[in-house]
């Protein structure tokens, strides 16, 4: 069996999607698409721009998700996948790869995510993390010791 899973937000780095854009006419067709939907040159923060500039959850998550899209395209009859997953954002990603949702409509939904998430940040600035292999109490202990609001799930 042959699945794909996608990733969501944090794999992105600088330089992303740059090859597949110099090697490919369909990578480097899809990617002129996002910039026109996008309304910006996300390719030129994708592919020369700064790490500050790239972590901006507007432009991280569109960013990702045209990597992963484009780069599972771009793999042609190589890419038969039996069941596609993601995580968080990757979920787009999965979905648009499957044929379940075409390019542009994922796109533009992915935008908008990435734009409320954007706005809901600026108004409450906060971070996650993930915490694996540590014992409860311990993590419990941490938490009482930060200053301000905590959440656990």
């Amino acid at each position: 069996m042959k699945a794909f899973v996608f990733p969501g937000q944090g794999a992105q780095f600088v330089g992303m999607g740059k090859d597949l854009y110099e090697s490919s006419a369909l990578a480097k067709e899809l990617f002129e698409k996002a910039n026109d939907i996008l309304g910006y040159r996300i390719t030129d923060i994708m592919f020369n721009g700064t790490d500050e500039d790239l972590r901006q959850t507007k432009v991280t998550q569109p960013a990702v998700f045209l990597h992963s899209v484009i780069s599972a395209l771009c793999m042609g009859d190589d890419f038969k996948p039996e069941m596609t997953a993601g995580h968080s954002l990757g979920e787009f990603s999965a979905l648009v790869a499957a044929g379940a949702l075409n390019f542009e409509d994922g796109l533009k939904l992915v935008y908008a995510r990435a734009m409320a998430m954007q706005k809901a940040c600026e108004a409450t600035p906060s971070t996650m993390a993930a915490i694996l292999g540590l014992a409860d109490e311990k993590v419990e202990e941490i938490c009482a010791a930060i200053e301000g609001e905590v959440c656990v799930p």
